[in-house]
Parts: structure tokens; C-alpha cells; sequence
């Protein structure tokens, strides 16, 4: 099942929420603001990142900058209680399943969750376009 991490002020978000209700995908929807993630959730979440904590935190978030974090200097213990205790430091949204991760709303990213029957017969419809 396709998981889709959001906050409701975050209109990546709601893009997000539109493109895969567009293209027919089940996702079970969790707002993380006011539905925090606990410790397991983020260590699920960080095993499927490529580049750990670079790819789920907000630098730019005011949480982050209020707390004028070193994210280098922190033990993973430490960066999996901040941001139980403190949401906004994640990305949104976050889109996940068992194998890929999605952080953010790119609508090239995002058409890995398409199934490869979808992907396979666009690419058919490309290739007798150019034909």
C-alpha cells in the first residue's frame, strides 16, 4: 500500500493527494502535523532514504531554524527524537511504500508508483506516437 505523508498548509501536498487520486492509486493519507510519526516510523522512513537525513529534513523550515541545528553533528538517535518531537522539520509530503520513497512533489518522480502495466503501455503509445 502507498503511504502519503502531508501537512494541510503544504500545497505540494495537495498536489500530490490530486495526481494520484488523477491516476486511480490506493494511499492511505496521514497527516504527520496532526498525526506525528513516531521513532519507528522515521527510522522506516530514513532506510528507504538514498541520501539519510539530507532527504526528509527541511532546512528551511522555522522548526529548523529556531533550534539553529547542525544536522551533520547529530547522532541518528538524536535526529529520530527531534523530529519525533518536532514534525515540521519533515519534508512534505512524503510519499512511500515498501521499496521506493518519493519526498516532495516532482510529477516525473512521482510516476514510479504508477503500476508497470501503466508505465509499460504509456511508453507503447510514446513509441507508435513517434513512429
Amino acid at each position: 500500500m502507498l503511504n502519503l505523508y502531508v501537512a494541510q498548509s503544504s500545497a505540494s501536498s495537495r498536489k500530490a493527494r490530486a495526481w494520484l487520486k488523477s491516476h486511480h492509486i490506493d494511499f492511505k493519507e496521514r497527516n504527520i502535523n496532526s498525526n506525528p510519526l513516531n521513532a519507528d516510523e522515521v527510522k522506516q522512513i530514513l532506510r528507504l532514504t538514498e541520501n539519510g537525513s539530507e532527504d526528509i529534513i527541511s532546512t528551511r523550515s522555522n522548526v529548523y531554524k529556531k533550534l539553529n541545528l547542525d544536522i551533520d553533528n547529530l547522532s541518528v538517535s538524536q535526529l529520530i527524537d527531534l523530529v519525533v518531537k518536532y514534525p515540521d522539520l519533515i519534508k512534505r509530503p512524503i510519499i512511500f511504500d515498501d521499496h521506493r520513497l518519493e519526498v516532495g512533489f516532482n510529477e516525473e518522480e512521482i510516476r514510479r508508483f504508477l503500476p508497470r502495466s501503466v508505465r509499460e503501455a504509456e511508453l507503447r503509445e510514446l513509441e507508435s506516437q513517434i513512429s
